[in-house]
């Protein structure tokens, strides 16, 4: 990466300390400066039309006031599809890391990530356009790197299941919205993760939404 270039990012936290130790940090890696950090998804909404630089990769908490990370998320998908964002937050939760994806982050991350991670995960977004850590995806590296030189076909089912299955919605309830069984859906679940070479739901959603197989 070219040493000249100072790439703009945006903290997106309630939580002041945190938000400025942060900043300090961001800035003291090479070619990143913090241009300011937002309270909340309506600050934020605010200070973009403020300030005349956009930022190139947004850090985004999720527990927040007013406007949490969700709705946020969903906004920025709307309107600032060219903004990079990456999770970064304390919820270790499967249905959340889904629905970010879903949404259109860039990477999840879990904020005790060590400076380094941190780092490395500004520079993989930057160059390759996401960071999926190890805490969250390391099974699935491999799925998300590979070149898909021959993708697998899918029935019409096997891909209706996908799209449910990039939702927040429970196995049950996805049975129930196909009206299927249960020991169906979990038949086309293990299918899907086989002919993938997943291991869980979070590497089938990252395939889904790599190959624009998620929008519903």
């Amino acid at each position: 990466m070219n040493k000249t270039i100072s790439h703009n990012i945006v903290i997106v936290d309630d939580h002041s300390l945190f938000a400025s130790s942060l900043e300090k940090l961001v800035n003291s890696f090479n070619n990143f400066n913090v241009l300011y950090h937002a309270k909340n998804g309506r600050d934020l909404q605010q200070k973009l039309k403020d300030y005349s630089e956009l930022p190139e990769i947004i850090l985004l908490d999720l527990n927040m006031p007013v406007m949490d990370g969700f709705e946020t998320m969903e906004w920025l998908h709307e309107n600032h599809k060219k903004i990079k964002v990456l999770v970064l937050t304390m919820e270790d939760d499967e249905g959340k890391i889904l629905k970010m994806l879903s949404n259109g982050a860039k990477g999840y991350l879990l904020k005790d990530i060590h400076p380094d991670k941190l780092n490395e995960a500004l520079v993989q977004t930057l160059e390759k356009g996401y960071y999926h850590s190890e805490k969250v995806a390391e099974s699935l590296l491999h799925s998300l790197h590979s070149n898909d030189t021959e993708k697998p076909t899918f029935k019409e089912r096997e891909i209706d299941f996908m799209k449910l299955a990039c939702s927040e919605m429970t196995y049950k309830e996805i049975a129930d919205k196909m009206n299927l069984s249960p020991k169906t859906i979990d038949g086309y679940r293990q299918d899907l993760f086989n002919k993938l070479d997943v291991k869980n739901r979070v590497g089938l959603v990252i395939y889904a939404l790599k190959n624009d197989i998620s929008k519903i």
